[in-house]
């Protein structure tokens, strides 16, 4: 409904993971070289982890559209439901891989994907497997990826997967019981949250991909304190943003002030709470300055 308002021919700062709005940040782009470096070595296991909102999830839908691109064959499995018994892990990597699926043991699906791979090997392809929010995996279908990642010639891996996680995944791989999947990791990156020059070339740029031409929309310190509040994370950040364009929109203004993104953070649960919470530490220091001082 602010599209005319600020010359938009599409909303800028949706939620959905779309690579049309993909830009170039230094984290993304170290992620990506990271991956098709560690790809290219035919390596086994790879994980990309990263706080909630940090773009993992466009970093893998980024990911397979390069590699579905390139000039080497390569069968791409793409598994963005975590919720998976290890029966329906292979299922679901059966089905990515074309092969059709009946009522049979898991010992023979095994051996029909195995039998499978060795064929698109032997026709120079690759098979990368993408599994994205890995950290909810059960340990069972951990182990059962670790199983398939053992599938091998005698030169080089049959699959390749990449691990898309949260923080909570890194966790979950230090205990004991799953330190023989940890040891296969031969590549891993931590995506990091925007500094404040990053987040305004992203917002910047998310602008001008949806048609903006106009003067900044942005004032300074309301660009400073959007970033403050969102700590860094795009995700938080365009939640922010939109809510700004709306405001501003209802008020028929054309620049984004300070009262403007202080709404939207109060009108956001993850930003107000955060923000409270460091009033309420300024209030406590205060409190206790004022105690000391009197008596003092």
């Amino acid at each position: 409904m602010y599209l005319n308002h600020f010359g938009l021919q599409e909303a800028p700062f949706g939620l959905t993971p779309n690579t049309s709005f993909y830009y170039g940040l230094p984290p993304h782009e170290e992620a990506l070289q990271v991956l098709n470096w560690a790809l290219a070595q035919g390596e086994g296991f790879i994980k990309v982890t990263g706080e909630v909102g940090t773009g993992k999830t466009l970093l893998c839908r980024k990911l397979l559209s390069e590699l579905g691109s390139e000039a080497q064959p390569v069968r791409l499995a793409w598994l963005p439901n975590p919720h998976l018994s290890p029966d329906e892990l292979r299922m679901a990597l059966a089905l990515e891989l074309g092969l059709a699926v009946r009522e049979q043991s898991e010992l023979d699906l095994t051996d029909r994907i195995h039998r499978h791979l060795i064929g698109l090997h032997q026709q120079g392809n690759r098979v990368v497997v993408l599994i994205d929010e890995a950290q909810a995996l059960p340990d069972q279908t951990l182990e059962a990826i670790r199983l398939f990642g053992n599938l091998e010639t005698e030169s080089c891996k049959l699959l390749q997967i990449v691990l898309f996680g949260q923080p909570e995944l890194d966790a979950r791989l230090a205990k004991p019981h799953l330190r023989q999947l940890r040891q296969r990791i031969g590549f891993s990156y931590c995506l990091r949250p925007l500094r404040f020059d990053e987040a305004r070339a992203y917002l910047e740029h998310r602008l001008q991909v949806s048609g903006y031409r106009g003067a900044p929309l942005f004032a300074g310190l309301a660009l400073r304190r959007l970033w403050r509040a969102s700590r860094g994370i795009p995700r938080l950040i365009n939640m922010l943003a939109q809510k700004c364009l709306m405001l501003a929109y209802g008020q028929g203004v054309r620049q984004i002030d300070r009262c403007h993104v202080r709404q939207a953070i109060l009108d956001t649960e993850d930003t107000r709470y955060a923000s409270l919470g460091r009033w309420w530490s300024l209030l406590l220091l205060l409190g206790g300055a004022v105690v000391y001082g009197v008596w003092r």
